[in-house]
């Protein structure tokens, strides 16, 4: 669907001078254009409505009334992304926001944190054959790289992808015994939900990372909720994959104590070549 406000941000400076005024009177109310009549909108911008028309014909509309529900979908983005509020400018401010949002979100995710199901979690992975890491797009992809790097060297045999379909093949080639550990920031990957559908119909274990009550949430067998309040500031990343990595972390270190000596015993094998090949003594951390 054409992100109408998208592309008058963008192409604004190639309009003609009417163009461009009718652009300005769009982006600056866009609740009050979604009100007015192509006349009223035409005088407003002081040209004629034919030239209003030929405008929302050269953004990709039919018609005047087809450019008004094209816009309205694209005010949905919210009013934050049309006129973003003032936020620190300066390093010393932009670090302080940031350490301060992760400091925040991490002990938000403590006191949210399931015990209960990140026991589930980590039992299903110690009896587990094989594990399937799941995740797409930016932290989520990296959510199911890193619990790979976190299982593997406790001696699992565990496989990570980001790829929507590999990831349905997988899971058909699964051999029993599989568990699967999905991630999802928003819980609105439809791909994912359908792919931990599928793998509930062959009876796969889904252990599942994701906001409580969304689409993906729903396909999990056991879920480890991880809900936090997003930026308002939009150019600040968002804290919400710290709350992942530390749900990682607790997982991980909870399957490592219930493996006890078969996990110790591989990191062993893993800190001697690091400490022959690399590092001389066994100070630094385990690959990292």
């Amino acid at each position: 669907m054409l992100d109408i406000v998208g592309l008058l941000q963008t192409e604004k400076d190639a309009f003609t001078r009417s163009e461009r005024a009718l652009t300005e009177i769009v982006l600056n109310d866009v609740e009050s254009v979604l009100k007015m009549s192509i006349v009223d909108l035409a005088a407003q911008a002081e040209v004629s409505p034919p030239t209003v028309t030929r405008f929302c014909r050269r953004l990709g509309c039919d018609s005047y009334a087809d450019f008004k529900v094209r816009l309205a979908q694209s005010r949905f983005v919210g009013q934050r992304y049309f006129a973003p509020a003032a936020g620190p400018s300066s390093v010393p401010e932009i670090a302080q926001g940031v350490i301060n949002g992760i400091q925040s979100i991490i002990y938000e995710t403590f006191d949210s944190l399931d015990f209960k199901a990140v026991e589930r979690a980590a039992e299903s992975l110690v009896k587990s054959s094989f594990v399937l890491s799941f995740g797409s797009g930016g932290a989520s992809s990296m959510m199911a790289g890193e619990i790979e790097t976190r299982l593997f060297r406790l001696g699992l045999k565990v496989a990570s992808t980001d790829d929507h379909q590999l990831q349905l093949m997988r899971v058909a080639a699964a051999p029993a015994g599989t568990v699967i550990v999905a991630f999802s920031l928003s819980g609105n990957n439809a791909q994912l939900a359908k792919t931990l559908a599928v793998a509930g119909e062959y009876g796969i274990t889904r252990i599942v990372a994701t906001r409580s009550g969304s689409m993906v949430s729903d396909k999990a067998d056991i879920l480890l909720p991880v809900n936090w309040h997003e930026n308002s500031d939009i150019l600040r990343p968002t804290p919400g994959r710290y709350a992942f990595l530390a749900t990682v972390d607790v997982l991980s270190q909870t399957v490592a104590t219930r493996l006890g000596p078969s996990a110790i015993s591989t990191m062993r094998r893993i800190k001697h070549q690091l400490v022959v090949n690399r590092d001389g003594d066994d100070a630094q951390p385990l690959g990292d």
